[in-house]
């Protein structure tokens, strides 16, 4: 049991590492020659959306069913309890659509009320970053292969949640924001590394409030818009991801019996 668990976060631990160079070297990737940025913004649209429908919101629905079973003898299950985990998933969903209107309106002011929201942005950004790598050695240990799939959707995710910051706060945000980020990712993990197995109610409570924000950071920068989107590359994004858990899916009965 000791040596899964080892097994575990040494794969966290790898994941966690090239989730933080994807983040540090987001700004060049955008810029590789023949890419493009519209077909970037697309394809990881297609690749998060199909994600988020495909494993994020199943994941909520076993996070629930496992409040469920650990709460039952301690507290009667209601209809309300039941909710309680997408009511938390909303509220990481609402916050971070009021952080982004928030950085909106203080660009328009300029001045302290833009560098106070900023820091309020960097500040729950880099909570976003720690539950991310906080929760990972769970997403390991649920399936390996689901693990690798969310690290790349959030690794094309940084790529536009760098522009956003930049979009934003571009007299602001600077090599010790970026680093920040970085260093909350590597925090996550090590605090989960360090501290006693956490209770599945708190963890399955925090990938509520991760999926809530995940979800929003989606819809919000990864759905390409108008003009500056590209159908097929979005299309393509998303059939990858379809086609890869859909393989899972079907193979599972095959290596049941093998």
């Amino acid at each position: 049991m000791e040596f899964i668990k080892l097994g575990n976060m040494l794969v966290a631990l790898a994941i966690t590492l090239a989730l933080m160079v994807s983040h540090y070297l987001s700004p060049l990737i955008a810029k590789i020659p023949g890419a493009g940025e519209r077909r970037i913004t697309s394809f990881a649209g297609g690749f998060a959306v199909a994600y988020v429908f495909l494993h994020m919101l199943p994941e909520l629905v076993e996070g629930n069913t496992a409040i469920g079973e650990a709460l039952k003898e301690v507290v009667p299950l209601t209809p309300l309890l039941d909710l309680g985990i997408f009511l938390l998933a909303l509220f990481g969903f609402t916050l971070y659509y009021g952080l982004e209107l928030l950085a909106q309106k203080s660009a328009s002011r300029g001045g302290r009320a833009t560098v106070r929201v900023y820091h309020l942005h960097l500040g729950m950004y880099c909570l976003y970053n720690f539950l991310i790598t906080y929760t990972m050695p769970l997403r390991v240990q649920t399936g390996v292969f689901y693990a690798l799939i969310f690290t790349v959707a959030m690794s094309l995710h940084f790529i536009l949640s760098d522009r956003n910051f930049n979009r934003h706060f571009h007299a602001q945000f600077s090599l010790v924001g970026r680093l920040l980020l970085l260093g909350s990712l590597g925090a996550g993990w090590l605090v989960t590394a360090l501290t006693e197995p956490i209770n599945v109610v708190l963890v399955s409570l925090m990938i509520a409030f991760l999926s809530g924000s995940i979800l929003y950071n989606v819809f919000k920068e990864e759905l390409p818009e108008g003009a500056n989107s590209s159908y097929l590359w979005f299309a393509g994004g998303m059939a990858l991801v379809t086609a890869l858990l859909l393989l899972e899916v079907l193979a599972r009965p095959a290596a049941g019996h093998g």
